[in-house]
């Protein structure tokens, strides 16, 4: 099991456990992703069994989440600005899509790369967001050769198809969205900014070699074991984590001891309190202060590193 198809799983568990989604869900989750009954099955036992000594309520949700902002949610940052979705050239002459958002007067550009349900509405108002600060920005669709993220319906076959889809092809769509920044606005730096699974995709990304990313700013994802970010020398990176994701603690000590190693500018912030996708204002975890906090950092950063 790779670290990108472990953290999937442990998603899933961490899920239920938390009382989103019930047994039958998870377990129907976690087959999507290749885990068969006779090992998802102690993983959720253990799950009863810390709750049984906890006394935490069982869990009875078995929708996903809704992916539209929940009533009186207010997302983090401005106002977005519309995106329109794009299509663009890919490796292999393959067609890419995404959602793309120019700003007016912009002072860099920003790669989006979204979690594991795909190209979300959330996601791609992110890169409307970012527009309206100053940044055009392009939220790729990981899901484009098989016929984007809304040939899903549902949203855990999304994620099974990502989970399958190889780290090669991701990766070759990931620098593909780097050189149509870099078409669209040929004189300003690009970064880069992902979300869980898209924050575990923009460790890799830098792991790659991109000698372009001018800054990057993964959020709360699986940092690639035993990766070397010398190849990047460019990019300052700011790392962000909630306190109460303890699913990635041993990776952000191997992302900050790789950060130093390869001499990057960085910062690591983790922001009390909050738990995983808690930037998320359609998910159930999110936290509005860590966001906004969160929102004002990065646009702070990517205004530093590349305007």
């Amino acid at each position: 099991m790779t670290g990108f198809e472990g953290y999937l799983r442990d998603e899933v568990v961490t899920d239920y456990a938390d009382g989103l989604i019930d047994r039958r869900e998870a377990l129907r989750r976690l087959g999507l992703l290749g885990v068969g009954v006779a090992v998802a099955a102690p993983l959720l036992a253990a799950c009863d069994a810390q709750r049984g000594a906890t006394g935490d309520p069982s869990p009875s949700a078995s929708a996903d989440a809704t992916l539209v902002a929940a009533p009186g949610n207010q997302p983090a940052g401005p106002t977005p600005l519309p995106t329109q979705e794009i299509t663009f050239p890919g490796p292999d002459g393959r067609r890419l899509t995404g959602a793309w958002a120019a700003a007016a007067q912009p002072r860099g550009t920003v790669l989006v790369i979204h979690e594991n349900k795909g190209l979300t509405p959330h996601i791609a108002s992110v890169a409307g967001r970012l527009a309206a600060d100053g940044f055009s920005a392009l939220a790729i669709d990981l899901l484009s050769e098989e016929g984007g993220t809304a040939a899903f319906p549902d949203p855990a076959r999304a994620t099974a198809a990502l989970n399958a889809a190889p780290m090669e092809r991701k990766l070759g769509d990931l620098k593909a969205g780097l050189t149509e920044l870099l078409r669209r606005e040929p004189q300003r730096r690009p970064g880069a900014v992902g979300f869980c699974f898209g924050g575990g995709m923009t460790w890799s990304l830098l792991a790659s070699a991109e000698p372009r990313l001018y800054a990057a700013a993964p959020f709360y994802g699986p940092f690639p074991e035993g990766a070397d970010l010398a190849g990047s020398p460019h990019a300052a990176v700011l790392a962000v984590y909630g306190e109460r994701d303890a699913r990635v603690d041993a990776t952000r000590e191997q992302a900050e001891q790789a950060l130093r190693a390869a001499g990057l500018t960085h910062r690591v912030v983790t922001y009390p309190g909050a738990d995983h996708a808690f930037f998320n204002d359609t998910g159930p975890r999110y936290d509005p202060a860590a966001a906004a906090q969160a929102y004002t950092q990065l646009t702070g950063w990517f205004g530093e590193h590349l305007g």
